[in-house]
């Protein structure tokens, strides 16, 4: 009997489905972010509601506002301790801005960071000398350790790292572990719990565990890959705990990342950004050292950027935004995805315009097939006005690096990509130094050795399937 109701069962539940669609269309119309999200779930939801439903309910951000003022909220505790601390700091570890660099500026504006002098970092070319370097100063430090990353593996790295961990603690040092709940999903209990066993303090980051939004939405992720050391050393950049990162990968060796070691002032911003990510979670204020440590003669001046969506502003798209429009002979941003907003978009434009030599390297053999189908068709955006695209051939590039003139370098963990600028935790090193900008681009320059240049006959030779699939998916770019 239920058999001959079938088609009047299967009848009602698509027309179900359908006005869920559109109920759940009208609510991403009022609540997007921007106007190309509400416009990208409108159409997956009212054209697709089977697939857009689940979607939605992961992805979407119903109450990003919610998250926002929940985030401010517990974090007020935090920050009227920190202004405590900021008011007996030395005035000699907050840079001077020269003549001429008054604009400068903007970025302290827009990070609430001061640029900080007296640091020396060194830049650290791909997982053997990151590594090296992180287990160097884990096996070195002598009060606490503070470990954060998005993704940490049960691999042959992620095992070095618990364990050099662990024999820290076994010694008295205080550790800290923090990680991406979302990023280090297939990271079994039994790492976490022998973790503790030793006495080190773990929590995995939620965006939705605070009043964030839906217990199965999994936006807000926290992209930042932090390592301090007692306060005097941090590690900051593009890799994460996981054996592809070391060049072990099947199919994306070897692996081009870029990390940064940071020694001076500098650390005690970049400490300052784990702190307030453990306090998010736990609500515990970390008794950790609170006196720069540094040399006279180190003179480079850098500004510690965090940026997530608890921002007052849109913090990591302006930060490039600016960085393009400023730029007179140069810009040169490393990206592994290249899906940006309208603004970007029309930065880079404008820069090739006025002759500025904007280039953009992206890796030839990508990791993610929808964002790379996105990123096709910005392309053609690109190479019309004189930006020179770049593609990466030996391996997987994932380095997030950008050169701005002679002035200007960064090195972080931002992509040039929607979800980094709006929707991930991410940490960002800018250096307004002529030294360390001139060893970017020695870097860079022989990354760019390692390309091949694109050229209109690589986008107009492409099949039109393929053109229609890079549409497609760039409908969903606002929402990857």
């Amino acid at each position: 009997m239920i058999t001959e109701h079938l088609p009047e069962i299967f009848a009602a539940l698509l027309t179900l489905l359908y006005i869920l669609g559109i109920l759940a269309a009208i609510e991403a119309l009022l609540t997007a972010r921007t106007p190309q999200g509400a416009i990208a779930w409108c159409l997956f939801l009212v054209m697709f509601p089977i697939l857009g439903l689940p979607v939605y309910l992961i992805f979407g951000g119903r109450k990003f506002s919610g998250y926002v003022s929940a985030r401010r909220d517990d974090n007020l505790p935090l920050q009227r301790r920190l202004q405590e601390v900021a008011a007996k700091l030395p005035p000699e570890i907050f840079a001077k801005l020269d003549t001429g660099e008054e604009d400068l500026a903007v970025f302290e504006k827009l990070g609430d960071m001061p640029f900080l002098t007296h640091n020396r970092s060194r830049l650290l070319i791909n997982g053997e000398q990151t590594f090296s370097a992180i287990f160097e100063g884990i096996n070195e430090a002598r009060e606490y350790i503070l470990v954060q990353f998005y993704i940490v593996k049960n691999d042959e790295l992620g095992q070095r790292l618990k364990n050099a961990l662990i024999n820290k603690a076994n010694d008295g040092v205080q550790v800290y572990f923090l990680f991406d709940a979302v990023g280090s999903h297939a990271l079994p209990s039994a790492y976490i719990k022998e973790m503790k066993k030793a006495g080190i303090k773990t929590s995995p980051f939620s965006g939705s565990s605070h009043g964030g939004g839906h217990v199965f939405r999994v936006n807000f992720r926290n992209h930042r890959k932090i390592v301090v050391i007692d306060g005097h050393t941090a590690y900051a950049g593009g890799l994460n705990v996981g054996d592809e990162y070391m060049g072990k990968h099947p199919r994306l060796s070897p692996w081009r990342d870029t990390h940064v070691e940071v020694r001076g002032p500098a650390v005690l911003a970049i400490q300052l950004a784990f702190h307030e990510d453990w306090h998010w979670m736990t609500h515990e204020i970390l008794p950790l050292s609170e006196t720069p440590v540094f040399t006279e003669a180190d003179s480079e001046r850098m500004l510690v950027l965090p940026s997530g969506p608890a921002d007052e502003l849109e913090t990591c798209s302006l930060l490039f935004t600016e960085l393009i429009h400023r730029a007179k002979k140069r810009v040169w941003i490393v990206s592994p995805y290249f899906v940006p907003d309208d603004a970007v978009m029309s930065a880079l434009q404008i820069a090739a315009l006025r002759g500025v030599d904007v280039r953009i390297m992206l890796p030839e053999n990508p990791d993610h097939k929808l964002v790379y189908l996105a990123s096709f068709s910005f392309l053609q955006e690109t190479l019309p006005v004189g930006i020179k695209v770049y593609r990466y051939m030996q391996g997987f590039l994932h380095q997030k690096v950008f050169l701005v003139d002679d002035s200007l370098a960064g090195v972080g963990t931002a992509n040039l990509d929607n979800r980094s600028f709006r929707l991930n935790f991410e940490l960002t090193l800018l250096y307004a130094d002529k030294k360390f900008t001139s060893e970017v681009e020695k870097m860079l320059r022989q990354d760019f050795g390692c390309c091949r240049e694109l050229s209109m006959a690589d986008i107009n030779q492409r099949p039109w399937w393929f053109v229609l699939a890079t549409k497609i998916a760039r409908l969903f770019s606002p929402v990857l």
